[in-house]
C-alpha cells in the first residue's frame, strides 16, 4: 500500500500502474489495499477506464484493456531504447548462454523492457514487464548508481526511512558501483541467481546519468570461473548500446 495521489488524474494512473504491476486480475478490494484508495473512488475511476477500453472486467475483477494492449503492442514497436538495444541484447546472450534484460527504473520500481531468454533448459528469466523493487539485485543498484543524484537520494529517504544505518550502507555500495562501472549480485532477488549489471547512457546534458541498465542472469551452478568473462562481456554490451544510442 502507498500514499494515494491527490489530483484525479494520478488516481487513474495509480490505478492503471497497480494493474500493470500486479500480472493478473483484481478486485476492488485487493486494489484498494494496494492503492490506498477508497473502494467509492476506485469504482469512479474504474468505470471512467472501462468507458474508454483502458480496463476489462471478468466477473468483479479487472485487468487491463485493449487499449492498454495497444499501447504495449506500440511501445514494442516504437521504442528506441529497445531497438537500439536488442542487437546488442542478442550477441551478449549468443555468447554468453545465458539470458539477458534491458531494465530501467520507474518511481521506486525496476521493470524489465525486453528480455532475451538463455536456450538451457535451466536458466534465470526477468519476465519482459515484470516490476520488482528498487532496492536489492545487480540492476536496481546499477539503476540507483548512475541516476540523478537527487531522484536517488529521494527514492534512498524513502526506502530507509526507519533505517538510517540501511540507507548509509547502500549509499556507500552505490559509490563503489559508480567507480567500478558496473555490479555483481547473487541471490539477492531470486534464490540461485547471479546477475551482472551495467549502465546504458545516452546523450544527455549529464553523461553520467544512465537511461537504463543491462542485466546479465545465471545460475549460480554455471557462474564458477566465468565471471570475468561475463562481467567484461556484460559492460562491453552496454558500451555498444551506449554508442548507438548517442549516434542517434
Amino acid at each position: 500500500m502507498q500514499d494515494a495521489p491527490g489530483t484525479g488524474a494520478e488516481r487513474i494512473l495509480l490505478v492503471l500502474a497497480s494493474l500493470a504491476r500486479r500480472g493478473k486480475a483484481m478486485s476492488v478490494r485487493e486494489l484498494a489495499g494496494e492503492t490506498g484508495l477508497a473502494q467509492s473512488t476506485l469504482y469512479r475511476q474504474i468505470a471512467l477506464l472501462k468507458r474508454w477500453g483502458f480496463v476489462s472486467e471478468d466477473g468483479g475483477r479487472y485487468a487491463p484493456g485493449p487499449v492498454s494492449l495497444q499501447l504495449a503492442l506500440s511501445f514494442d514497436l516504437g521504442s528506441h531504447l529497445v531497438d537500439a538495444s536488442r542487437g546488442a541484447m542478442q550477441r551478449l546472450a549468443h555468447a554468453s548462454g545465458e539470458s539477458v534484460g534491458l531494465v530501467v527504473a520507474v518511481k521506486e520500481q525496476v521493470i524489465c523492457l525486453e528480455m532475451i531468454e538463455s536456450l538451457h533448459s535451466l536458466r534465470c528469466s526477468f519476465e519482459k514487464g515484470r516490476a520488482v523493487p528498487l532496492r536489492a539485485g545487480a540492476s536496481a543498484k546499477s539503476l540507483l548508481a548512475f541516476m540523478n543524484e537527487r531522484r536517488c537520494a529521494q527514492i534512498l529517504d524513502a526506502m530507509f526511512a526507519d533505517d538510517p544505518s540501511g540507507r548509509l550502507a547502500l549509499t556507500d555500495q552505490l559509490a563503489t558501483i559508480r567507480e567500478h562501472g558496473y555490479v555483481v549480485s547473487d541471490s539477492e532477488v531470486d534464490p540461485g541467481v547471479w546477475g551482472v549489471s551495467a549502465p546504458i547512457f545516452a546523450r544527455s546534458a549529464r553523461a553520467s546519468e544512465s537511461v537504463a541498465s543491462i542485466t546479465l542472469m545465471v545460475p549460480v551452478t554455471r557462474v564458477p570461473g566465468r565471471e570475468a568473462m561475463l562481467i567484461d562481456a556484460t559492460r562491453s554490451s552496454a558500451r555498444e548500446i551506449s554508442r548507438r544510442l548517442q549516434s542517434d
